[in-house]
């Protein structure tokens, strides 16, 4: 999976938008990256976005959080360091997440919860994927956790269900002319939103 991919359509006057694209999975077997190489190579060739991929595999955040005033310890201080100012640097996020027992997982909810300020006054964009319900009910739990953190959550969103969507061994789903839609769609929200706000926060800084 890449790390980086950019599109190269140009935006007069304007930088490219800097999207953090999160896989919120770690369980073994995991078809997130293969979710996430599908919505990169959907969402290339629209629009000036640069990607950045932040696997939480990759992001070895421990749950014990320091009390407040407190200092993290060395483990997640490495950690932080790693990937605290890529999400500072992103203008927007897409989340891709499944759904485990009606819920997000616990990694992805770690990685939220260690950071504050970098989700403020951004947009937020999701693509699911599960059973018969394609991930929507995670999708419409981690509405209302980035909304407590100021952040602004895309009213579309893509969701994956199984057997319909199920991905090929290429990591495609198998209806794409719905899903690549659907991801076109959102992505098209998320870049509206995200040079909105980009050019909010430049004026006016956001006070939470």
């Amino acid at each position: 999976m890449p790390a980086n991919t950019s599109t190269n359509t140009s935006v007069s006057g304007d930088a490219p938008l800097r999207v953090a694209v999160i896989v919120g999975s770690v369980r073994e077997g995991r078809v997130g990256p293969a979710v996430t190489d599908w919505f990169l190579r959907t969402a290339v060739g629209g629009e000036d976005v640069e990607f950045d991929v932040i696997d939480v595999a990759d992001v070895p955040l421990p749950l014990a959080m320091p009390g407040h005033g407190g200092a993290p310890g060395p483990e997640a201080a490495a950690a932080l360091e790693e990937v605290s100012p890529r999400l500072a640097a992103a203008d927007a996020f897409v989340v891709i997440t499944p759904e485990y027992n009606h819920s997000f997982p616990a990694a992805l909810k770690n990685l939220v919860d260690w950071h504050h300020a970098e989700w403020q006054a951004k947009p937020v964009g999701f693509v699911s994927y599960g059973g018969l319900g394609g991930g929507i009910r995670a999708v419409e739990q981690l509405r209302l956790v980035f909304a407590e953190l100021h952040a602004v959550g895309m009213r579309d969103a893509v969701s994956l269900h199984w057997p319909w969507s199920h991905l090929t061994e290429d990591g495609t789903p198998n209806d794409t002319a719905v899903t690549e839609g659907a991801a076109k769609g959102m992505l098209g929200q998320l870049t509206w939103w995200g040079r909105a706000l980009r050019s909010a926060r430049a004026e006016r800084p956001y006070a939470a």
